[in-house]
C-alpha cells in the first residue's frame, strides 16, 4: 500500500509539471542593455506566425485593442532607471508591455501597465501609464517568430519590435 500511494504521488506530481509546461509552450526570449552602468531589460513569449500573416493576426484589433505583445505570460520590462521616450518619462521599475493599435491607421502605441506577471490576456487598462508613439516601418524580410531588441542608439537606447513584416520601435535615453 506504501509502494501504491508513492507511485501514485510521483505521478502526480509529474503530471503537474507537464500542466505548467504546456501551458506556457512558447519560447522565451530575452534582450537587454545597459545605459549609465543601470540595467534596461525584457522577458517575452514568442509566438510563430505557422503561415499566417501579422495583419491576418493583429489586423483583427480593432482601434484602440490591445495586445500582450508576446504569448502565454505578459511581456516583463524591467528598468533600474528612468527612461525619457520625449513623449514620457517611464520611471524605473517593472512593468508588462501592449502593442495597443492607434486609432484611424495603421500606427501604433507602446503600452507600459502598472502591473506585471499575469498571464497575457489579462490586461486591465486602468493600470496603463504611459502610452509611447511607434516607429513603423517594413521589415526587410519577414520574422517568423515575435522578437524584441534592446540596442544601444544615439547615446541612448532602441526598443525594437519585429514580427512578419512588422518593425516598430522607440527610442529613449536614460535619465
Amino acid at each position: 500500500m506504501k509502494k501504491f500511494a508513492m507511485a501514485s504521488l510521483s505521478m502526480l506530481m509529474v503530471a503537474c509539471f507537464a500542466v505548467v509546461v504546456v501551458a506556457q509552450s512558447n519560447p522565451r526570449g530575452t534582450s537587454s542593455i545597459t545605459l549609465k552602468g543601470k540595467t534596461v531589460s525584457v522577458e517575452y513569449g514568442r509566438p510563430s506566425l505557422k503561415g499566417r500573416t501579422t495583419d491576418d493576426l493583429l489586423g483583427r484589433l480593432p482601434p484602440e485593442g490591445v495586445w500582450r505583445l508576446g504569448a502565454d505570460s505578459s511581456t516583463t520590462f524591467k528598468t533600474d532607471t528612468d527612461l525619457d521616450f520625449v513623449d514620457a518619462v517611464v520611471p524605473a521599475g517593472v512593468y508588462s508591455l501592449w502593442l495597443a493599435k492607434a486609432s484611424g491607421d495603421n500606427s501604433w502605441n507602446l503600452v507600459f501597465n502598472k502591473q506585471h506577471g499575469q498571464w497575457g490576456t489579462e490586461h486591465d487598462p486602468s493600470q496603463d501609464a504611459f502610452f509611447i508613439p511607434l516607429k513603423a516601418s517594413k521589415a526587410a524580410k519577414s520574422i517568423e517568430m515575435v522578437t524584441l531588441t534592446l540596442s544601444k542608439a544615439g547615446g541612448g537606447g532602441k526598443l525594437t519590435i519585429q514580427w512578419g513584416t512588422l518593425e516598430v520601435a522607440a527610442n529613449f535615453k536614460a535619465k
